[in-house]
């Protein structure tokens, strides 16, 4: 399979269903901004020491490629048969037990946190701001999306957050309050 195609230089591409659309097309947008989050993440992780936290920055990756193929497949054609581009609710609750488990190393929040550090937590920092920009995006598309996409990227950005902080304390740098 060759990387070029030509079928993308007149600023048109195909979604999953064969539906020609441009590529500033609102869902294109959308599940460019998932794959721009999943590039800043694969950056957190070059210089994150190899551990828990990279093991789930590998695999929030593999959820992003998920989000990124149900975004690109309104239609349906592929989520229903490739099991591995599919998100529930448990990958939600998944977030959430992670996000616990990590807040339980860190000092309760008493100010806004600027957002810096090591370089692994300066990038998970600029993630989670891309991350809003995501959500910002797939809220507006038509027809809207499962409400699972939304829980599960409005609380991945709650994770980023936390997981930016804890590598700073891991790694010894204080936070800067606001």
């Amino acid at each position: 399979m060759k990387i070029y195609t030509r079928t993308g230089d007149s600023g048109e591409t195909s979604l999953f269903d064969g539906t020609r659309v441009r590529k500033d097309h609102a869902r294109v947008e959308a599940y460019g901004d998932v794959d721009e989050l999943n590039a800043w993440l694969g950056f957190a992780r070059s210089s994150l020491a190899k551990g828990d936290l990279d093991d789930e920055l590998a695999r929030l990756q593999s959820d992003l490629f998920a989000l990124g193929a149900e975004l690109a497949d309104p239609a349906d054609r592929i989520a229903k048969r490739v099991t591995k581009a599919t998100l529930t609710d448990a990958a939600v609750e998944r977030l959430e037990q992670v996000i616990d488990r990590l807040e339980l190393e860190l000092p309760p929040l008493r100010r806004f946190i600027l957002a810096g550090g090591t370089p692994s937590g300066a990038a998970l920092h600029l993630a989670r701001a891309v991350c809003r920009r995501a959500e910002r995006r797939i809220i507006s598309l038509e027809p809207p999306v499962e409400l699972v996409f939304l829980k599960y990227i409005n609380r991945l950005s709650d994770l980023l957050f936390v997981i930016a902080r804890v590598a700073n304390k891991r790694a010894g740098v204080a936070e800067t309050e606001w």
